[in-house]
């Protein structure tokens, strides 16, 4: 079953219609787990959904949101820190508790045992409900770059190039000290009972066609998506430009 393709009208109704993907699991599931993605695509997708939130107050007490990738080798605190843009742009302002916020470390002796401690963190909490995901322009998910395998889990991965180098930019990290990035991998985001993608901007859109009009195939991780059996990509106009099959 090919994923569910919504085009939203403008970048506020794109931000309102992923937002309301994520409240209305909340209201259907007070237990729910949610995963997140940080970046410029989804800031405004938490802003919407702080907003309803204040303007409309639901119960978060026993929601669970995690990121489905973490930098490694910078200060937790680090602006860029996927767990440092989760709680300012909507773990704090939700009032979501701590203990329910599960994030791999940023700095580890064995990143290995992490991944380990990061999946079994979710699986204690009866697996991911949904899935929140921004895509690359080269169709990695999370730290999954291209050539990741399929039956990937959660793994200590390098980043891209381009990531890196404004990574130690910002952060001022020696050219011998190693940048990566803990990630759920593909076979781990596809246990996801379901998935959202958000894409937008016209650099995305000859991604989103070979995603879900190309084949499937691990030179272009989000590809997977396709397999899925309730997945979504919400897209604006830009990003949905070059498509010919649209559902």
């Amino acid at each position: 079953m090919k994923p569910k393709i919504t085009i939203a009208a403008d970048e506020a109704a794109f931000d309102n219609l992923a937002a309301w993907r994520v409240v209305g699991e909340i209201l259907n599931n007070p237990s729910t787990v949610v995963g997140l993605s940080t970046g410029r695509t989804t800031a405004g997708m938490h802003a919407a959904i702080c907003d309803i939130h204040s303007a409309h107050p639901f119960d978060v007490a026993n929601v669970t949101i995690f990121g489905v990738d973490e930098v490694t080798g910078v200060p937790r605190d680090y602006a860029g820190a996927c767990y440092t843009m989760l709680r300012t742009e909507i773990v704090d302002t939700l009032g979501i508790a701590l203990e329910n916020f599960i994030m791999p470390p940023t700095t580890s002796d064995d990143f290995e045992r992490e991944c380990r401690d990061f999946e079994a963190a979710l699986a204690a909490r009866g697996g991911v409900d949904l899935q929140i995901l921004g895509l690359g322009t080269n169709g990695h998910l999370g730290f999954n770059q291209p050539g990741t395998p399929f039956g990937s889990t959660a793994w200590h991965s390098r980043m891209d190039s381009e990531l890196e180098t404004r990574i130690r930019r910002e952060t001022g990290t020696p050219p011998d000290k190693e940048l990566g990035g803990i990630t759920l991998g593909l076979k781990s985001i596809m246990h996801s009972r379901r998935i959202v993608l958000v894409a937008k901007g016209a650099s995305k859109a000859a991604i989103v066609k070979q995603i879900l009009e190309g084949p499937v195939t691990p030179d272009v991780p989000g590809s997977i998506l396709q397999l899925h059996p309730d997945c979504e990509f919400i897209l604006d106009k830009a990003s949905a430009s070059l498509l010919t099959q649209l559902t």
